[in-house]
């Protein structure tokens, strides 16, 4: 639903640069790569798969959950991979409350809003674990819209992308991706959007110049300030 403020002044929101801005969320919004990864780890040792380094864990992070766990642990057979999912899902869960968002993110989100940007998710979490995140009070009402790979298609498609821009009505020049992971920048890619990377996340930030990234932020701090005079 496209709210008021939105609207009413299409004169102002043409004049920014980005309509719409997206937001990949684990490791570019909440601070998880580091749980995440532990807990892809200790599924693959439960299900007696080769345990992946942290690196090698990391590097999935942002995918939908089954392709992930596959990539992270190939020596486990296909017919193993729902009780690695479960178990993921259990390891996950008890550390979930240990989660917040990064510093810096909450008057960010907060400065976008107040120049009236449309503001979206769109996460390799599924439907129900992103529901569950943006219960935090402090989150409560601060994005207009969202996509999960459960919903549509795991990055680097840009379904999700195509999606909101449709939803919104904006065009690919004027939709920003963040994202923390070389699949986040490919999904933008793929969709014909400018990209912005954070080096706070899950990849390596030598590894995004191929996309083109149109900055690369090292805090949330940093993003702010790109975003206050750029977006």
């Amino acid at each position: 639903m496209i709210t008021e403020n939105h609207s009413e002044n299409s004169s102002t929101q043409r004049a920014r640069r980005f309509d719409l801005i997206a937001f990949d969320w684990d490791g570019t919004v909440a601070d998880s790569t580091a749980i995440i990864s532990r807990s892809i780890q200790e599924a693959v040792r439960d299900v007696g798969g080769t345990v992946p380094s942290d690196e090698q864990a990391a590097y999935v992070i942002g995918m939908a959950l089954l392709p992930a766990l596959a990539r992270a642990a190939p020596d486990v057979p296909p017919e193993k991979y729902q009780e690695l999912a479960d178990r993921y899902r259990f390891h996950f869960f008890k550390r979930r409350d240990d989660i917040c968002v990064f510093d810096g993110i909450l008057p960010l989100l907060a400065d976008l809003r107040a120049r009236n940007h449309w503001l979206a998710v769109a996460t390799g979490k599924s439907r129900q674990g992103l529901n569950q995140a943006l219960q935090d009070q402090q989150l409560k009402g601060l994005f207009d819209g969202s996509r999960t790979a459960d919903e549509t298609a795991g990055k680097p498609s840009p379904l999700m992308l195509n999606e909101l821009m449709a939803e919104f009505g904006v065009e690919p020049e004027r939709t920003l991706m963040i994202g923390d992971t070389t699949h986040d920048l490919q999904m933008a890619v793929n969709a014909g959007c400018p990209c912005v990377g954070v080096s706070y996340g899950a990849h390596a930030p030598d590894s995004f110049a191929q996309f083109n990234p149109l900055f690369v932020a090292d805090s949330a701090a940093q993003l702010r300030q790109w975003l206050q005079a750029n977006a």
